[in-house]
C-alpha cells in the first residue's frame, strides 16, 4: 500500500496539486506560498527543485515494483524469454503512447513529430532496467549501475562536440544534445535539445535500477520492516551526499539526466519511500491513504487524461456559478480545487469499478 500511496502522492502534483500552490502564491503573495511555488517550477538548466523529482520518482517506483512483479515469476519458474517479451512489449507500448501524447493520431506531419516523451523515457529506461534484472544477479546489476553512471559522465566530459570542444554542459554544446540532433528523427522539444532525448535515456536506466535495489530490500522477508525503512533512509542520505559532491564538477541537471541528478533524485526517492513505508506499512497508519491510492492505481490515465478530457469545462459547468460569488482570487483558487476534485471523482469511478489501465 505504501507504494501505491507514494505513486498517488507523486501524481497528485501533476494532476492539479501544483496549480493550487501557484494560484495561492499569486493571489495571496504570502512569502511561504511564493517560496513553495518556486519549488513547483522546473529549473531552466542546472539545479534541482521539488518539481524535478516528480518524473524520476515515478520511474524509480516502477523499478521498486519489478522484484515483486518479475522476481516472483522468476521464482515460480517463468522463463526468462517470456519475461523478456513482456518487458519489451511494455516498453514499446509506453513509447508509442508517448508519441500519441505528443502528436495525436495522424494529427502531426511526420517531419514535425516529437518522438522523445516522458512515457517513452519511462518505458525504455524501465524496459532496459528490467532486462538487466531478468538476466543479471545482484552483483551484475550493481556493475551495470555504476558503469552506466560513470560511463555517461566520462562521455559528457571528454567527447569533443564539433565547434565547441569537450567538457561543456550548455544546451548547445553538450554531447548528449549533439548526438540527439544527429540521430533523432522529427523535432526536438527545444529545437536543439530534447529533455527526453535518446542519449539521456542511458543514465535514466540507473534511476529504475535504484528502484529495483529498493524493491529488493523491501521484498527481503528475513529483514524486519523497521530495519528496511531505516536501510532505505540511510541509502537515500548517502545518495544525496554523493550527488552534492559529484554535482560540484558534473552539474545536477534534469534536462541532461546527469549522473549527479540520478543520485539526487534517487536519494530523495529513497527517503520518501522509507518515510511512506514506515508510516503506511510499519506503523500501519492507513486511514489517510485512500485519496492517494485512488490516484496511484491509474497513474497512466492521470498523465494522459488532460489531453483527452476537458475537466475544466465540467468543473466550470458544475461549480462556476457558485464560485462567481467569491472574490477573483478566491474564485481562481476555488476553481483549481474543484477541477482537482472532478479529476479525483473520475478516477474514483474507475477505481470503484476496478477499471485500471495497465501496460
Amino acid at each position: 500500500m505504501s507504494l501505491d500511496t507514494l505513486r498517488g502522492f507523486d501524481m497528485f502534483w501533476i494532476s492539479g496539486g501544483e496549480d493550487l500552490i501557484h494560484i495561492l502564491a499569486k493571489v495571496t503573495g504570502w512569502s511561504w506560498a511564493v517560496a513553495l511555488g518556486v519549488q513547483f517550477s522546473h529549473v531552466e538548466w542546472h539545479g534541482f527543485v521539488a518539481y524535478d523529482l516528480i518524473f524520476p520518482l515515478f520511474l524509480f517506483l516502477a523499478g521498486v515494483s519489478t522484484p515483486y512483479s518479475i522476481g516472483s515469476r522468476l521464482e515460480k519458474g517463468a522463463s526468462q524469454r517470456d519475461l523478456l517479451r513482456k518487458a519489451v512489449s511494455r516498453g514499446l507500448i509506453l513509447f508509442f503512447l508517448g508519441v500519441i501524447y505528443n502528436n495525436g493520431i495522424f494529427a502531426t506531419e511526420w517531419e514535425n513529430m516529437r518522438y522523445g516523451s516522458v512515457l517513452g523515457r519511462i518505458g525504455l529506461a524501465g524496459m532496459f532496467a528490467q532486462i538487466i534484472y531478468i538476466y543479471c544477479g545482484n552483483r551484475a546489476q550493481w556493475i551495470w549501475f555504476f558503469s552506466l553512471l560513470i560511463g555517461y559522465w566520462l562521455f559528457m566530459v571528454f567527447y569533443p562536440v564539433p565547434g565547441c570542444g569537450a567538457g561543456l554542459f550548455t544546451m548547445e554544446c553538450n554531447p548528449a544534445s549533439y548526438f540527439d540532433r544527429m540521430i533523432m528523427p522529427g523535432r526536438l522539444y527545444l529545437k536543439i535539445h530534447d529533455p527526453e532525448g535518446f542519449m539521456s535515456t542511458f543514465p535514466a536506466i540507473c534511476t529504475a535500477l535504484m528502484g529495483i535495489f529498493a524493491g529488493n530490500v523491501l521484498r527481503n522477508k528475513e529483514t524486519a520492516k523497521n530495519k528496511k525503512a531505516l536501510t532505505l533512509a540511510i541509502a537515500g542520505v548517502i545518495s544525496l551526499v554523493l550527488a552534492v559532491i559529484w554535482g560540484t564538477f558534473f552539474p545536477i541537471n534534469k534536462n541532461l539526466w546527469t549522473s549527479s541528478f540520478v543520485l539526487m533524485a534517487g536519494g530523495w526517492s529513497l527517503v520518501l519511500l522509507s518515510l511512506f513505508y514506515f508510516i503506511v506499512d510499519v506503523l500501519e497508519w492507513r486511514s489517510w491513504t485512500f485519496f492517494f491510492v485512488v490516484i496511484g492505481m491509474n497513474s497512466i490515465v492521470i498523465y494522459m487524461m488532460d489531453d483527452f478530457i476537458d475537466f475544466h469545462y465540467t468543473a466550470k459547468a458544475l461549480f462556476g456559478g457558485i464560485l462567481s460569488f467569491l472574490p477573483e482570487g478566491g474564485a481562481k483558487f476555488g476553481m483549481a480545487v474543484v477541477v482537482l476534485g472532478v479529476k479525483w471523482l473520475f478516477l474514483y469511478v474507475l477505481y470503484r469499478n476496478k477499471w485500471f489501465l495497465k501496460v
